[in-house]
């Protein structure tokens, strides 16, 4: 059974490349709203459940064949006012668990259209500028640290 609200505890999955590309998604509700993977807990599945559904969901990715880390990077942000009403009444903030996932090369990805309608693999301070989201792009400028044999800023 569907719950009826979203959960306020979410996943943002930073997809990038050991040259420190990162892949961006253009969210379907709102053209010209850029983002990195994203999305809510369903019930009481882990976190890294969460992220390996979102992947599969918005990207066709298989975390399995990749490196997924969790960054254990914990975000707490007011929920943007046109979205709440996705959260049940009352709901105001949202608690964000941050993961990345190492993949070898810019890969061909299958979106889903009701999601996101186009993507793009961006240099990391390029993709940390077009993303509208204050903790997405703190996140891509951390790719310089967290990435295993990422190059330095």
């Amino acid at each position: 059974m569907e719950q009826p609200y979203k959960l306020p505890v979410s996943v943002l999955v930073v997809v990038h490349t050991p040259a420190l590309e990162a892949l961006l998604l253009e969210r379907a509700d709102r053209p010209g709203f850029w983002q990195s993977v994203t999305g809510s807990r369903d019930g009481n599945e882990s976190l890294r459940d969460t992220a390996v559904r979102e992947l599969k969901e918005e990207t066709g990715l298989d975390a399995g064949d990749h490196l997924l880390t969790d960054w254990h990077k914990q975000n707490r942000y007011e929920i943007y006012r046109r979205w709440r009403n996705r959260y049940a009444p009352g709901v105001t903030h949202n608690t964000e668990h941050v993961f990345g996932l190492l993949v070898p090369r810019p890969l061909e990805i299958t979106l889903e259209p009701k999601e996101h309608l186009r993507y793009e693999w961006l240099p990391w301070r390029e993709a940390a500028e077009k993303v509208f989201s204050w903790s997405n792009a703190d996140a891509i400028r951390e790719l310089p640290r967290r990435a295993p044999g990422g190059e330095k800023p």
